[in-house]
């Protein structure tokens, strides 16, 4: 079996506010359909090439006010090409504003430090923020005293993980306790294993992609 870094101390996440919805906002257009040229279909392609030519040819053999319909056409390319990109792209991120507008950043994450284990995810805090402890993503788990209060996410806890570019996205349930956590992939530039992280959570879900489904309900 292969041999992967961990961490000998838990690193501060020191996630920002804006991180926190920089995050959500990356993972919400994950989700939603591609807005780039390349999501575009070869049928698309193809009519849009089809146009463009007839356009030109027309604008070369045709002249007088003729020629405004194949100039229509070239604009009408031009804008569905616009509309099928910036402006999906637009629209995706509006409607991620709209439900995320009242959302704000667990307290707990503003002070959290995450080690990698061969066991789980260490997730440690002060042991002067007792109300992070009463959170409900807290309660269930096994806290260590010392100077700082300690919690172990087993990886086999973990129901579905996700990520992007910047971040890993992972919810899990302990205890009838349901949680998630995000990863920022920076951490990486202070020694934290994310490909570590990354290779527990391809063991125990092979499939990526957050389904909070599959979470049962609170007891």
């Amino acid at each position: 079996m292969a041999l992967y870094p961990y961490t000998l101390q838990p690193v501060a996440l020191n996630l920002t506010e804006a991180e926190f919805h920089q995050a959500q906002y990356e993972l919400f257009a994950s989700a939603s359909p591609s807005f780039g040229l390349s999501s575009l279909k070869t049928k698309e392609w193809i009519i849009m090439a089809v146009v463009v030519v007839l356009a030109i040819a027309g604008l070369i053999f045709v002249t007088g006010y003729s020629t405004i319909i194949f100039w229509v056409m070239l604009v009408s390319v031009v804008v569905y090409l616009l509309v099928r990109t910036l402006g999906f792209k637009w629209y995706v991120k509006r409607e991620f504003e709209k439900q995320v507008a009242d959302q704000e950043m667990p307290d707990e994450m503003r002070q959290m430090k995450l080690g990698v284990q061969k066991h789980g995810l260490v997730m440690a805090m002060p042991v002067n923020q007792p109300d992070m402890m009463k959170n409900s993503q807290m309660r269930g788990m096994q806290m260590r005293a010392s100077n700082t209060q300690q919690a172990v996410i087993p990886w086999t806890a973990i129901k579905s993980w996700d990520e992007t570019d910047d971040y890993i996205f992972m919810m899990f349930e302990m205890k009838g306790q349901q949680g998630s956590q995000i990863v920022p992939k920076r951490l990486k530039a202070q020694k934290f294993p994310i490909d570590t992280v990354r290779q527990h959570l391809l063991e125990v879900i092979p499939s990526k992609g957050l389904n909070p489904e599959n979470l049962q309900p609170p007891a």
